[in-house]
């Protein structure tokens, strides 16, 4: 599912977690709960009313300044406020106060430390790399969390540049999932991101056959990913253990 334009954030202080987007030279926003706004933009479905934080369009939500209804009417053929932000929140930006940005960065890389620290093991000692030691080298590394991506979409690109300065070696596995049609496409597109595609299969019903490497400690969230994403109606195998 497409998501529009990227996910982005002003760099002028954000007093409000916002959706804005500019239209025919004239601005538009919304007040939005951010969990749930990312996740719509992403393609979550929802009732947009969890996602809002009010059902009112603003030109300046800073300032109380509601959009003028012929400029809506002009601009999105509509003055429903539902329906203009549901257009605002997939072609438009989320705005992130900075307060909740820096909560989002740290929690992610709290679990992308914990990650790595469950899957990855000095190769000479064989032995687990300290928690202390993993968040020093995080440091000097200088790696910048994307707070629009999961821990587990982000922590193979910081095992690479935590290699140049620390020693790891991180097991792996290769599963076997089959997921049903109805959310094949969907479930491709996060897999896409979650590990390495080592064979793939479309049915002619539309169902999905994936061969998916992936770092062995990431097997449980995959699993829950997938159950939650399909009702439980995926199947999925340990097809080899990688060391």
């Amino acid at each position: 599912m497409g998501i529009g334009r990227p996910i982005s954030m002003d760099k002028e202080r954000v007093h409000f977690n916002l959706a804005r987007i500019k239209k025919g030279g004239k601005v538009f926003e919304v007040v939005v709960e951010p969990d749930n706004a990312i996740a719509y933009k992403k393609g979550a479905k929802m009732d947009i009313r969890e996602v809002l934080r009010g059902e009112k369009i603003f030109s300046d939500a800073k300032k109380g300044e509601a959009a003028v209804e012929s400029d809506m009417k002009a601009l999105f053929n509509s003055s429903d406020p539902l329906k203009i932000a549901g257009i605002i929140l997939k072609e438009g930006e989320i705005q992130l106060t900075t307060d909740y940005r820096d909560k989002l960065r740290a929690d992610k890389k709290k679990k992308i430390l914990a990650l790595i620290q469950r899957n990855a093991i000095d190769p000479k000692t064989k032995l687990p790399h300290p928690l202390t030691r993993i968040e020093n080298a995080f440091e000097m590394a200088k790696f910048h969390i994307d707070e629009f991506k999961t821990a587990e979409e982000q922590v193979g690109d910081v095992v690479k540049k935590l290699r140049a300065i620390l020693p790891l070696s991180i097991e792996h596995v290769v599963l076997r999932i089959n997921v049903p049609p109805q959310q094949a496409h969907q479930a491709y597109g996060v897999l896409k991101k979650l590990g390495t595609i080592r064979q793939e299969a479309w049915g002619s019903d539309g169902s999905l056959v994936i061969k998916l490497e992936i770092p062995a400690g990431l097997q449980e969230e995959v699993m829950d990913k997938l159950n939650s994403m399909t009702h439980g109606g995926v199947d999925i195998q340990l097809e080899k253990e990688i060391r």
